[in-house]
């Protein structure tokens, strides 16, 4: 059996078409074809249904499935034991992170990846905590950092920090200092219009959940995913937003807006790292982790 063979089965069946794994792997559509169909017949079953909508594992396709992920992380690893031979670690790990995080940790998260893991690369995405987590059980992500995270078979959870959720306010005209606003209760944030990402995004979630308890209902002024266009339309007059500190901070305009605390109750929402519970970490991927960890602690002084 061919090793680059089962490689490239593995990343067709876990993204689900041979058109993003083309992409993924870097290889031409039809390349990559001919050498999964090379594999079908060596094995003379077939592995993969062809649809309109991508490429899903048969039963024999699955049962492969779950042997070559054990076998590519067992070259992986030896590749790392011989890495360490020389002194270092290798390999390619990728990162997601949440975009209010990655504008504060990639800098130090690669700067500091550099210098302990120099002869291992490090590939960081941004994105939502759903379409993360996702990506991190299909194989795309090696780690991702997850807001109020849901235990799952599929996934190991590290806890890293909490953060207060606030009420952000576009700053009035002319007004260059003000003193900081009184806290606002949930009860009362909930007659304001929100700009606030979609479902099942997980600070929307949170917010519903919450406002739900109280008998509440979302006064949605507008959906829009991302926390650049959400905080751009806020200082527009489009509403306010729910965010954490942080997000606003490294906007690129943080004295463009107000922001207040919620209480009764405060909002508060969980940070955490994670990882695949199908795919044993390689140890480049536990170094990254721990470095990661690390770098989080000293950005937040935690």
């Amino acid at each position: 059996m061919d090793l680059k063979q089962l490689e490239y089965f593995v990343c067709v069946a876990e993204l689900g078409s041979f058109t993003r794994a083309a992409i993924a792997l870097d290889i031409a559509q039809p390349a990559l074809s001919r050498q999964v169909r090379l594999l079908e017949v060596e094995l003379r079953q077939t592995l993969l249904t062809r649809n309109g909508r991508g490429a899903l594992p048969t039963e024999a396709g699955k049962l492969l499935l779950a042997h070559g992920r054990g076998i590519l992380h067992q070259v992986a690893r030896a590749r790392e034991e011989l890495g360490r031979v020389r002194g270092s670690l290798a390999g390619r790990v990728a990162v997601g992170l949440p975009t209010s995080l990655a504008r504060v940790l990639t800098v130090p998260l690669i700067r500091a990846h550099q210098s302990e893991l120099p002869d291992a690369s490090l590939a960081i995405s941004e994105g939502l905590s759903v379409p993360m987590q996702e990506s991190l059980i299909a194989g795309r992500l090696d780690i991702a950092v997850l807001y109020n995270a849901q235990p799952s078979a599929d996934i190991d959870i590290t806890p890293l920090l909490e953060e207060d959720l606030l009420l952000v306010q576009r700053r009035p005209p002319g007004l260059a200092e003000d003193p900081a606003p009184g806290p606002i209760t949930l009860r009362e944030l909930a007659k304001l219009p929100l700009v606030i990402p979609t479902r099942p995004n997980a600070i929307r979630m949170q917010v519903e959940s919450e406002l739900a308890n109280l008998g509440c209902r979302l006064n949605m002024a507008l959906e829009i995913d991302g926390v650049s266009a959400i905080l751009d339309l806020v200082a527009d007059g489009a509403g306010s937003a729910v965010l954490s500190r942080n997000a606003v901070a490294s906007s690129i305009r943080p004295s463009a807006f107000c922001v207040r605390t919620i209480t009764a109750p405060v909002l508060r929402t969980k940070i955490c790292m994670a990882t695949s519970a199908l795919r044993p970490s390689t140890l480049t991927q536990q170094a990254t982790l721990a470095l990661l960890q690390r770098t989080v602690e000293q950005v937040f002084k935690c």
